[in-house]
């Protein structure tokens, strides 16, 4: 295949040379089966089974966000320890669902500390304890309440909690100088989501959530986002936080509407779209189901 087709087709450009490590971009594009692709610096983003994964590569080591299952976390571990044999410094893990952490266990033994907030953690413990599965998995060693930060190499890396959300446990990792914020499930990028009520979700506290991170963070940050309706669609601007929050605006508010109008549950989850949200099957009825439960929950 000549060289311009296979970028073309990984959806790498040459414009990435100039953006990230050459060293690094080079070796990982020998690789079909998934896609990595460098966004600003020595930050990238992997995709193949589960929710986003982000890494960032500095002198002192790697960082990752996420792991999404046992095979995708072993082919980011052996795609950068190809580049370079450098420590594992961190894994984050956005929040505790098996599609972001399923893939820890791959790091035993390799990542020096893993990290999560509190309720990540107690999340997680009780999923597995629950499935029997605890010694299958990778627990954090490091948790915060309200958020937490460390210097790796030139970057400063730090987490943010705002509050129950997608779960209740749910942070946001920020790369200060690539300003790149990986929002895990916090964003659905034009895709209806999973509201997680077993794990303290709270649709009205999830839209401040979204109305705290757009005060935080700015114009130029760059946000990667957990899933999107389009998987080549999994990152974004302030623009695409604003739209969700409208979306779970709009979610409730049509609920609300429907609950007061007499119609039954069964009748309101039949719904296949939301007034007001242009995507495909906006009103999904697991999100239809979570807005009842939580309106009628009072």
């Amino acid at each position: 295949m000549k060289r311009r087709s296979f970028l073309r087709n990984t959806g790498l450009t040459a414009g990435l040379l100039a953006l990230s490590s050459q060293d690094l971009l080079a070796g990982l594009l020998q690789q079909p089966a998934y896609k990595i692709k460098m966004l600003r610096g020595d930050v990238g983003i992997f995709t193949e089974r589960g929710g986003t994964i982000g890494f960032y590569q500095s002198e002192d080591g790697y960082v990752v966000i996420d792991s999404q299952f046992p095979d995708p976390a072993r082919h980011v571990i052996e795609e950068l320890k190809k580049q370079k044999e450098m420590p594992f410094r961190f894994l984050i893990n956005t929040h505790h669902h098996g599609d972001h952490t399923g893939g820890n266990i791959s790091f035993k033994d390799i990542a020096e500390h893993v990290v999560g907030h509190e309720n990540c953690l107690a999340n997680y413990q009780r999923v597995a304890e629950q499935a029997k599965t605890t010694d299958k998995q990778l627990f954090q060693d490091i948790t915060f309440n309200k958020g937490w930060k460390q210097k790796v190499g030139k970057e400063r890396i730090r987490a943010y909690y705002f509050g129950a959300a997608h779960t209740n446990g749910d942070a946001i990792i920020h790369f200060e100088q690539a300003n790149i914020a990986h929002m895990g499930d916090l964003l659905f990028n034009q895709l209806s989501p999973f509201i997680d009520r077993s794990a303290g979700a709270n649709i009205q506290s999830w839209i401040e959530v979204m109305q705290k991170a757009q005060k935080t963070f700015d114009k130029d940050t760059l946000f990667v986002f957990g899933h999107a309706g389009d998987p080549e669609k999994i990152t974004g601007s302030l623009n695409d936080l604003a739209d969700f929050e409208d979306y779970l605006k709009k979610l409730l508010n049509f609920v609300d509407s429907q609950i007061k109008a007499g119609k039954t549950k069964e009748e309101i989850i039949k719904a296949k779209d939301i007034p007001g949200i242009s995507w495909k099957n906006s009103g999904a009825e697991r999100s239809l189901t979570a807005a009842y439960e939580e309106l009628t929950s009072k």
